[in-house]
């Protein structure tokens, strides 16, 4: 089925064809259309152009609304103050619309697909490898993964990345105690759970750290072995695969329990672009964009200089023959867009990067990697906080563990699903109470502007009441259930009743949902999405409040209310999907 057109898209064609229709010479002008607290809706375009005409504002508007066909979509539009128009829907309309979006056979609830899709990389998700993820790791994967739902949702071709931390010395120190001490990690990859796994390195590390630090003649031998890495000698390459598995096994354990979905063939690791990094740097150095400064391969910016006053560079090769982090940024803005074709490279990383992630966008585009039709952007993130407001530690002041959170998180949901539950087996309330557990982060997170720190505050994302996940959980239950208790009465559109003011708004914002999704993908905007799907069980409370259902006046109120109860749970699980949270069909 083709995509539904909006009620607010209607309403922009008829004012824009009345505007054109009274004043010729404006041509296409925008009304500049909005929802009101006056009215469905408020164009305030008409000041603008009179303006310009030097006309009378509001002699134009009367004009306009001589010429605004009415009847079908728009019941009536009413001059207001120096020339606003104000503008109301028909009832037909609304349940009209609403009736053409359910009826969509793909399920897409009449959301088009982007005009002119193009190919984006995104970056996101990039834990360590022998390292515990922590909760600054959470952001980047949380965020991440919504914006890859929305995007592929609106017909974007995606192709994931997870640049994770897997190169580089401590590898060699690791390596070389695995090799003196090989019974230290004596299983098979896949024969030990993910935080397990993650034990065994973590352990592993702390005693080569122990003895690197302690023993002078180890300390030769590590750095040896980090050339032998470099140099791709087999046996210790064979070594350094072990690590990556092992870790492998972790991550995946931790993104399962984000529930989400991360696929090996995704994960490429700064080794990923290491054939190609000396290839970078004479392509750089050959076309001047980058300088031998001090031995040192760099790259200077006018706008970018330290306290000091001096230029502060940007080091894509050291002058010991090292690479940096820019040389395998630089490798990978190369792959993305010569190889995986890709016209945007979307980077979710922390904001506290930014100067970095400038200077490496800048030096691609001057070596012509990035220009007008190939675009780099950083989708940069706050800060996770405690209650105190300062970065959120453990009472030692140590780095909170992201699977440590995880876990309370999912205990409090739980303890709030068990005392809520009705007819729920255990098994079924560790199930919902792992949903609520985890949506509640995500949603917490999501709510939030990226580039915005928020608080971690478990108590309140685990309410039943404001701004979170379950609140708009629990409006999904509620809906299934009425819908359960009606039996055989099935929903159906009534498009000739006429409508409540709390069925009305209700129906207007559900028509919403399609823009809001297309403005959410366009701007990688998932609080957006969030901000409507709250409103959406918000003004859906407010409807369940003043509207019956079951014990409407007439069958046909019954079956239209169900209807509206039906469009906004398909609306409110299809949204929260897109940001990657469940919605449990009982709680």
């Amino acid at each position: 089925m083709a995509s539904v057109t909006s009620l607010t898209a209607s309403v922009h064609q008829r004012l824009a064809a009345a505007l054109t229709a009274a004043l010729p010479e404006a041509g296409s002008a925008d009304p500049l259309l909005r929802r009101s607290d006056r009215a469905d809706y408020q164009a305030n375009g008409i000041l603008a152009l009179a303006k310009k005409a030097k006309a009378n504002p509001r002699e134009l508007a009367t004009q306009v609304v001589s010429e605004v066909v009415t009847g079908d979509v728009i019941k009536e539009v009413e001059v207001s103050g120096p020339g606003f128009l104000n503008v109301t829907i028909t009832d037909r309309a609304i349940t009209e619309n609403l009736a053409a979006r359910v009826a969509d056979a793909e399920g897409r609830l009449g959301v088009p697909r982007a005009e002119n899709p193009g190919t984006t990389v995104i970056d996101y998700a990039q834990p360590n490898v022998a390292k515990e993820m922590h909760v600054g790791h959470l952001r980047s994967a949380v965020i991440g993964d919504s914006v890859v739902q929305l995007l592929e949702f609106t017909g974007e071709t995606v192709v994931r990345r997870h640049h994770i931390g897997d190169w580089g010395t401590q590898f060699g120190m690791l390596i070389q105690y695995l090799d003196e001490h090989p019974h230290e990690l004596d299983h098979k990859a896949g024969e030990v759970s993910g935080e397990e796994a993650m034990s065994n390195l973590d352990r592993l590390y702390k005693a080569a750290r122990k003895k690197f630090d302690s023993d002078e003649e180890f300390k030769t031998r590590a750095r040896r072995r980090v050339v032998d890495l470099q140099a791709g000698d087999p046996h210790t390459l064979a070594m350094w695969q072990k690590f990556v598995d092992e870790s492998k096994i972790y991550f995946f354990s931790v993104f399962e329990k984000l529930d989400m979905e991360v696929r090996d063939p995704d994960i490429v690791g700064e080794s990923g672009y290491n054939d190609m990094l000396a290839e970078t740097c004479r392509l750089l150095e050959e076309s001047g964009v980058a300088v031998r400064s001090e031995g040192a391969l760099c790259v200077f910016f006018d706008d970018i200089k330290g306290p000091d006053g001096k230029p502060v560079p940007l080091i894509v090769q050291k002058s010991d023959g090292g690479y940096g982090y820019a040389a395998t940024d630089l490798s990978a803005i190369r792959d993305r867009v010569f190889n995986l074709k890709a016209d945007t490279l979307l980077y979710v990383v922390d904001a506290r990067q930014s100067l970095h992630f400038k200077m490496v966008f800048e030096t691609a585009r001057r070596a012509g990697w990035l220009n007008d039709d190939v675009h780099a952007v950083q989708l940069a993130f706050g800060t996770v906080l405690g209650k105190d407001g300062k970065p959120f530690k453990t009472r030692e002041g140590e780095t909170v563990r992201l699977v440590d959170l995880l876990d309370e998180a999912i205990d409090r949901a739980s303890a709030v699903v068990r005392e809520k539950a009705q007819d729920l087996s255990e098994e079924e309330i560790a199930e919902r109470g792992a949903q609520v557990g985890i949506g509640a982060v995500k949603y917490a997170d999501l709510s939030t502007s990226a580039n915005r720190d928020y608080k971690f505050d478990l108590d309140q994302m685990v309410s039943l009441n404001g701004d979170t996940s379950v609140y708009l959980q629990y409006a999904y239950a509620r809906i299934q259930s009425i819908l359960r208790k009606a039996g055989d009465v099935r929903p159906a559109a009534h498009p000739e009743l006429a409508l409540t003011d709390a069925e009305r708004s209700l129906g207007l914002h559900v028509d919403a949902f399609a823009e809001t999704v297309a403005e959410a993908a366009t701007e990688f905007a998932p609080h957006k999405l969030a901000a409507y799907l709250y409103q959406l069980a918000s003004l859906y409370t407010s409807f369940y409040d003043k509207c019956p259902v079951l014990k409407a006046e007439t069958p046909e109120q019954v079956a239209n209310r169900l209807f509206l109860c039906d469009v906004t749970a398909r609306t409110l699980h299809q949204g929260m999907a897109l940001l990657g949270i469940r919605t449990p069909e009982r709680l």
